[in-house]
């Protein structure tokens, strides 16, 4: 069950057909949000929490990171407990942007 505290509603997602096409490159230009966008499309909705990525950065670092694919509308945040659970908004983004995340995301580096 999610929890409704300050921290969550001060989290913000942008809808992705709202994001400018530059914004959404930007995001997917950097191959640790790659990774972490890899990551997620491997698992189900809800299931990874930031912690638990394997990511050569530091824990503000990691936030950066997953600030700016909130904001490019890539993935949902929400908190549940102590942790903050994701989810790829790959059908809402797919929308907005047909074929973009294939082309990054589903390709090696």
């Amino acid at each position: 069950m999610a929890v409704d505290s300050a921290r969550t509603r001060s989290l913000s997602h942008a809808d992705p057909a709202e994001v400018p096409l530059q914004a959404a490159l930007d995001a997917l230009a950097d191959p640790v949000r790659r990774s972490i966008l890899r990551d997620l499309a491997g698992h189900d909705d809800w299931t990874r929490a930031c912690g638990t990525f394997d990511l050569p950065v530091t824990k503000g670092t990691r936030s950066h990171h997953f600030a700016v694919l909130r904001a490019a509308g890539l993935i949902e945040q929400r908190d549940e407990g102590t942790r903050r659970l994701n989810r790829l908004r790959r059908p809402e983004f797919d929308r907005a942007f047909p074929g973009l995340l294939a082309a990054t995301i589903d390709r090696a580096d």
